[in-house]
């Protein structure tokens, strides 16, 4: 079996088309069973972001596995393949992990180095365990992803390159308005990061003082909330489908010894229902819902930018699909920073030099993979060739007692220990060498060679296989629930 990656991101496909091709939760555990019930598949995995829908499978046939998940993406995404073709990529086997590496260092991202995708990859993990779609092959990829994610943000400057597409929007909500007043909006449904990076100078001035309104309490917008709380914004409005949610944002960020108790932030839960006032008195509008639908319309914030005198009102559209109508761009007083316009202006970021520290690990961490993986290939076989060893002393230490029942049980287990100790030392450099030359590129035929000289049985080999792949599942989990 083999790894294969096909999706679309916003590198290989306009935002129109990220748009509507954007999974619905929901729909992603229906995706994941689909693909394991194609023939091709064994495993699968699926990451869907604000700006790339992936899909991850392990395959036994390379083209009939790009035919099938190509497939099951247009259905799923409701694009037709026709036209979502034009847009996809593939990435196999090594490249396959090359690119998973890289996504999960930041450096495949809108905003370069930003952090917010090992989340997103621990969620994908989890529901590939959770719909038991991911094998041993899924689990240690994805596992291996976010150690690496990690060790780039620990060991380099990584995040001097970038930031979160929270902190870079308001960073050119910031920098349009110049420095002028503002209030926020902010929409999505989790819990603020207290680690959280600080805004830029210029949206620290831009926000202090302010009021703001989040719609959602999930992850983009909680993480949108810290950081204007941070920033110095007084007031904080969080509407949310589920107002226990939204109540539970607001008591995080003002409680003891959090950055908005410590700058005087009030917050306050409130209903869906009292979105259009809020968005009346507020300068700054940032959505990141899971809806379908738009949640704020054109003629919703034409309505909110009536009556303000030199206030602007600023929107920051994080969603994907859209949650902003588009309208808004043409509506005088207001301006709109979404996907796109954030799209445009990462393509002229500055590169810092930790770039290339964090490729030259991606590259080390694909080869270690890889190597453990094609060492993985040989630990059944090595393990049934013990285990065949050992039914083998077991037989004649049988059969020498029947030869010899005058032995006492001191003798009886010198015999016993001398001669596993001899069968331990006779395989132990054989099976070394042959882990150590199978973790080497083109080493997967050791395994069969290894059956053939030994006459082992393939049953016993997949058995132990097996066996191996319900443990790795279990550890996963345990971790996961750690």
């Amino acid at each position: 079996m083999s790894l294969l990656v096909v999706g679309l991101s916003h590198r290989s496909a306009p935002v129109s088309i990220l748009e509507r091709a954007a999974l619905a939760p929901d729909s992603r555990g229906k995706l994941l069973q689909d693909v394991v019930s194609a023939e091709p598949a064994a495993e699968s995995a699926v990451l869907s972001t604000c700006n790339r829908i992936e899909l991850y499978a392990d395959v036994d046939k390379f083209h009939a596995g790009v035919a099938e998940l190509s497939t099951l993406l247009a259905q799923h995404s409701g694009v037709s393949l026709d036209e979502l073709t034009p847009y996809l990529y593939v990435h196999y086997e090594d490249r396959a992990v090359h690119h998973l590496l890289s996504v999960a260092c930041g450096l495949d991202s809108m905003v370069v180095g930003e952090g917010q995708i090992l989340g997103q990859i621990k969620d994908a993990l989890a529901l590939a365990q959770d719909q038991h779609t991911a094998g041993r092959l899924l689990n240690d990829l994805f596992q291996q992803a976010l150690r690496v994610g990690k060790r780039a943000h620990s060991e380099t400057g990584i995040d001097k390159a970038g930031q979160s597409l929270v902190t870079f929007g308001l960073e050119q909500l910031a920098g349009a308005a110049g420095g002028h007043d503002a209030h926020c909006v902010l929409t999505d449904d989790a819990v603020p990061d207290a680690t959280a990076p600080l805004g830029a100078p210029g949206v620290d001035a831009w926000a202090r003082g302010k009021r703001a309104l989040v719609i959602g309490a999930g992850s983009m917008s909680s993480l949108a909330a810290a950081t204007l709380a941070r920033a110095g914004v007084t007031e904080l409005a969080v509407a949310n489908r589920t107002l226990e949610r939204a109540e539970r944002l607001t008591e995080i960020l003002t409680e003891p010894g959090s950055p908005g108790r410590a700058n005087g932030l009030t917050a306050r839960a409130v209903p869906m229902s009292e979105v259009p006032a809020e968005l009346a008195a507020a300068d700054i509008a940032i959505s990141c819902t899971g809806a379908t639908g738009l949640v704020l319309t054109g003629e919703a914030v034409a309505a909110a930018a009536k009556g303000r005198e030199d206030r602007e009102l600023a929107l920051l559209d994080l969603a994907m699909p859209r949650d902003i109508d588009g309208a808004a761009h043409r509506i005088a007083g207001v301006h709109l920073v979404d996907i796109e316009s954030l799209a445009d202006a990462s393509a002229d970021a500055p590169m810092a030099s930790d770039v290339d520290q964090v490729r030259t690990i991606v590259s080390e961490e694909v080869a270690a993979f890889g190597a453990a993986q094609r060492a993985a290939t040989i630990t059944p076989t090595v393990v049934a060739l013990r285990t065949m060893a050992a039914d083998v002393v077991a037989a004649e230490i049988a059969r020498l007692d029947g030869r010899l029942p005058d032995l006492d049980d001191k003798q009886r287990a010198e015999i016993n220990q001398t001669v596993r100790r001899v069968v331990d030392k006779l395989l132990h450099a054989p099976t070394v060498r042959v882990k150590q030359l199978a973790s080497e590129p083109g080493g997967a035929g050791y395994a069969d060679a290894l059956t053939k000289l030994f006459d082992l049985d393939p049953q016993t080999v997949a058995a132990v296989s097996r066996a191996d792949t319900r443990a790795d599942r279990h550890d996963t989990a345990r971790e996961q629930r750690s």
